[in-house]
Formats: structure tokens, sequence, C-alpha cells
């Protein structure tokens, strides 16, 4: 995998609000720890677990934030991981860290914000 085409893709994906094309992503078994997650869901742990209710999440996400628009700044690459640095939302710069399985879903996500 180059992970500056999935960086790409990925941030071209959710500038598309489009959630079919977001979910191809991710793994049925995907799992998110987000600080977002506790602030939107109150969700003490700050985690989701599972395709269903992290594209629930997400469709919530994108009625809120009808103007959602990333910038990539920057990818950095891993053993079976990347870590890609946007400008995210509420002017916010966002590094997630995403974790691939043998098949090249994202089944862990990590994400920290400025």
């Amino acid at each position: 995998m180059n992970a500056q085409d999935f960086a790409k893709e990925w941030i071209e994906a959710w500038n598309s609000h489009d959630l079919d094309r977001i979910l191809t992503h991710y793994s049925e078994d995907v799992e998110i720890t987000t600080p977002m997650i506790k602030m939107a869901l109150g969700n003490d742990s700050g985690s989701l677990k599972g395709k269903e209710a992290v594209g629930v999440y997400w469709r919530q996400a994108l009625i809120k934030l009808p103007d959602l628009h990333f910038e990539l700044i920057d990818v950095a690459t891993s053993v079976n991981s990347v870590a890609v640095y946007y400008k995210s939302v509420m002017n916010k710069n966002t590094m997630e860290v995403m974790f691939f399985d043998a098949d090249g879903k994202v089944n862990k996500i990590i994400a920290h914000y400025t």
C-alpha cells in the first residue's frame, strides 16, 4: 500500500460526505478511539467498536457538520499502520493513527487533536 495514495483517497472520501465511500476503508470489526466520541456521545471510554456503530456515529457527524472539509498536511508510515496529519473540524489539526488488518482494511484508529 502506498501511504500517500491512501491518505489522499481517505481525505477525498471524507470531503465527499459519502458515508458508504468513507466506510470502504474500514474492517467490520474496526475500533476507533477519539476525544470527539467522548464529547459528542458522552462515552467515557471515547471508543466505539464495529463498523455499524462507527457508521452511525459518523452519519450523525456528517449531518451536524455539513461544511466538514479536511486538508491533508502530511503522512507518516510504520509497520501495518499510517498516521494521517490533517486540518480538521473546529480549526483543529488532527493526527489519526490507523492500523491495517491482513486484508488492507483499517481495523483500529486512534485520533489526536490539537
